[in-house]
């Protein structure tokens, strides 16, 4: 009898439509898609793809949303594997008994069945296929034909300009730098020539008036004394 009831309660809980207004189910997330890191010219920056170990919520009601059925396919029997599971019952038994009662509900059949849970599975593939595009086409890798670019791409283009014209710059700063070398050591030069100039006429002219000022004593002697002798 228990085990029964356990079976009563899972059914009820599943093959009832829930209220409108509801929030839909989550779907159980898979392993999160890692994009490869886009080589990106002159980028200051490296790439490095997150490390996301939760989805968001808008993803899980996307998933949940591929993954609504009319509670008569694979995503309702699913479910009740699950409450089952939950109940203690696993292995062939548990499948076996949650088919019996999906089928007493809902009068499915194995292929039919089966042939569901494929269905949900291509959807699956599908949505991602598109998904991965859309992804691409983001990151810059693919180009859709009269498509405007996205913040991604318009970025990196953005990034490229600006290093080829931090890049331009260095260049010329580079350039300025070495003309400035040059006129600092021509400067430098000028200066030590101007100097030198100056101190080789500073010694001629004190030279100059040394003698003069020695000529200038003497004939003033010599001249006073031979005056007086007069």
């Amino acid at each position: 009898m228990a085990l029964f009831d356990k079976l009563t309660h899972a059914a009820k809980d599943f093959f009832i439509e829930p209220e409108e207004g509801e929030n839909a189910p989550a779907a159980p997330a898979g392993a999160p898609y890692t994009a490869p890191a886009p080589g990106l010219p002159g980028a200051a920056v490296p790439f490095a793809a997150p490390a996301v170990t939760q989805p968001e919520q808008r993803h899980l009601d996307h998933i949940a949303g591929l993954l609504a059925g009319d509670g008569r396919d694979f995503e309702a029997y699913m479910k009740m594997v699950k409450s089952m599971a939950a109940a203690g019952m696993a292995g062939p038994l548990l499948y076996q008994t949650a088919y019996n009662a999906f089928s007493a509900v809902n009068g499915g059949t194995v292929p039919g069945l089966l042939a569901s849970a494929a269905q949900f599975e291509q959807a699956l593939a599908t949505d991602r296929d598109k998904v991965l595009a859309r992804h691409r086409e983001k990151m810059g890798e693919t180009a859709a034909p009269g498509a405007a670019p996205g913040p991604v791409v318009q970025l990196a283009a953005q990034e490229k300009k600006l290093a080829a014209d931090l890049a331009d710059l260095t260049r010329q700063l580079q350039a300025k730098q070495q003309q400035l070398l040059q006129t600092q050591q021509q400067l430098a030069d000028e200066r030590q020539k101007t100097q030198a100039a100056l101190a080789s006429y500073e010694l001629a002219n004190s030279a100059a008036l040394a003698e003069l000022q020695a000529h200038h004593k003497a004939a003033e002697a010599f001249l006073n004394a031979s005056g007086a002798a007069k």
